[in-house]
């Protein structure tokens, strides 16, 4: 029997909702508006995406979205339908446009949202995923256990590359494991990046003699393919250990394209991210979206943080980092690790370590270190301590007691 992608949705109609469904399957496989001579029961048979479960939810009076059929009741649903993998073959370009094409714009449809995948082995030998992971992470990072502590250069654009160069001394100097450079920090004229790059790379090795360790640095790499493919190669030429790309930026040909030249760990930014999701009637769940990236290619996805400075709940936090965490095949796990981050502080290490229940991540701060009243090392330190706490399941007043760094912290955040 032939293998099947499967997809799930969240529907909302003010058709029948059997109708909306037909409709939806037609239009995303072998299924026109108008029955065609050759739209034979065979080939529909063979090609035609199969409505696999339709289970309504409620009735409201009013649509979700505008622009559909009128009607005096719409109902939600939720909705699974299949397609047979020889449409399209193991290929994940041509996936976004089935299991998300043309959908969200139907008439039947007041609301759609992605919220699940299933996808046959085939994607599995076609994409190797991740080339580091969470194990390739620490091991050039050189940490074996806990999470990596992470911070972001500030202000995120203004500095010139000595100026940059000059922040992350300290932040080495500090006891740091990750940096990365800011989504709004590519190759402006202030900063260029092969000067930011040359200049924090110093800084970077010098600090590794001193200390005994280097640093990881993801030094934001978007541009198009021949820009990205050059940063990438500079990049390793002089010893970095990871570069960064805006996914959505990018997109998935341009994630593709960089994860085959790739020889670095690959940090995946999802800014833009609240206009494909923050609609709850529209758009995606994080789970579905970052499989396909993970299949692309990414060593690192964010996935916001607890008590974040934007829009999203600490539930849906959570339940983004586990989908980064959680294997995708049985056979092939492509472990990718998640960034927390957005108004981050070590008061939030407790929560993130007891929802998530380890410390596979890279949970990074801005402000939160930055801002220490006993400077850039101290506040490394601080949050640091907040994760060894943490851990060890002491309350962080507690632990405070016997480290300055936290104390003062405690005070600050």
């Amino acid at each position: 029997m032939s293998e099947r992608i499967h997809a799930r949705y969240w529907l909302e109609t003010g058709d029948d909702p059997r109708r909306a469904a037909e409709v939806i399957a037609g239009e995303q496989s072998s299924g026109t508006f108008l029955t065609l001579p050759n739209e034979t029961p065979e080939l529909k048979a063979r090609s035609g995406a199969r409505i696999e479960r339709l289970d309504v939810l409620e009735q409201v009076p009013e649509p979700s979205l505008p622009g559909g059929l009128r009607s005096k009741v719409y109902t939600r649903c939720t909705l699974e339908l299949s397609w047979p993998i020889e449409n399209l073959g193991p290929s994940l370009t041509n996936l976004m446009a089935t299991v998300a094409g043309n959908l969200f714009e139907l008439r039947q449809v007041s609301g759609l949202r992605l919220t699940g995948l299933r996808l046959p082995a085939a994607f599995a030998a076609a994409y190797p995923g991740p080339a580091f992971g969470v194990a390739g992470t620490r091991r050039l990072a050189g940490v074996a256990s806990g999470p990596l502590i992470g911070t972001i250069i500030k202000p995120s654009v203004g500095l010139d590359p000595q100026q940059t160069a000059e922040q992350v001394r300290q932040l080495v100097d500090g006891g740091i494991d990750f940096i990365k450079d800011d989504e709004l920090q590519a190759d402006g004229p202030h900063c260029p990046f092969d000067e930011r790059v040359r200049a924090s790379m110093r800084v970077i090795h010098d600090g590794a003699q001193r200390h005994g360790r280097q640093a990881m640095m993801a030094f934001n790499l978007t541009g198009d393919l021949d820009q990205m493919r050059r940063r990438h190669d500079l990049v390793a030429s002089l010893g970095g250990s990871c570069v960064m790309v805006s996914l959505n930026a990018i997109g998935l040909v341009g994630l593709l394209e960089l994860r085959r030249h790739a020889s670095l760990p690959i940090h995946a930014h999802r800014c833009g991210w609240g206009y494909l999701s923050r609609c709850p009637a529209l758009g995606w769940d994080y789970a579905p979206w970052q499989q396909i990236w993970r299949l692309a290619g990414a060593d690192h996805l964010h996935v916001n943080g607890l008590r974040n400075k934007f829009s999203e709940s600490d539930d849906s936090v959570i339940a983004a980092a586990r989908a980064v965490q959680q294997p995708l095949f049985a056979h092939a796990p492509m472990a990718a690790m998640p960034v927390f981050s957005s108004g981050q502080t070590g008061l939030q290490a407790p929560g993130t370590f007891a929802a998530l229940g380890n410390a596979d991540l890279i949970h990074a701060a801005g402000g939160g270190i930055f801002g220490h009243p006993g400077g850039i090392a101290a506040g490394v330190s601080a949050f640091r301590q907040a994760w060894d706490a943490a851990m060890a399941g002491v309350p962080l007043a507690e632990h405070a007691r016997t480290h300055a760094e936290l104390q003062a912290g405690l005070g600050f955040w």
